[in-house]
């Protein structure tokens, strides 16, 4: 699991840059690794870039304007339904799901990549 799930990193007006981290399903961890990946949020630790780098986490940043005038509970809540999203996103894309799956000409293996 991600140590944190989302980051604000700037406010501009009603323009909110955050950063959202979702666990990976393990199956999938592979897909999702990249040994130069880094957080975009300067303050990440080394196991927080590890985690990404593994694919064990995924982040995203995004940039969202929030209604003029919102109250910090509603733009928590806002910014929470976002990252609700993000991670039911990570867990049910699967494009991989059959990858690896062979025909030899006579005979199907067919892989569940989960």
């Amino acid at each position: 699991m991600p140590r944190l799930n989302i980051i604000i990193l700037e406010k501009d007006s009603d323009d909110f840059r955050f950063v959202m981290w979702a666990d990976v399903p393990a199956a999938r961890q592979t897909r999702y690794a990249d040994p130069n990946k880094v957080s975009a949020w300067s303050g990440a630790t080394t196991q927080d870039n590890s985690n990404l780098k593994s694919g064990a986490v995924v982040e995203t940043v995004v940039t969202q304007r929030t209604p003029s005038g919102s109250s910090q509970a509603q733009i928590q809540n806002f910014l929470q339904d976002q990252w609700t999203a993000y991670q039911a996103q990570i867990n049910s894309y699967n494009p991989w799901v059959r990858y690896g799956s062979t025909w030899d000409g006579t005979t199907w293996t067919m892989v569940n990549n989960g």
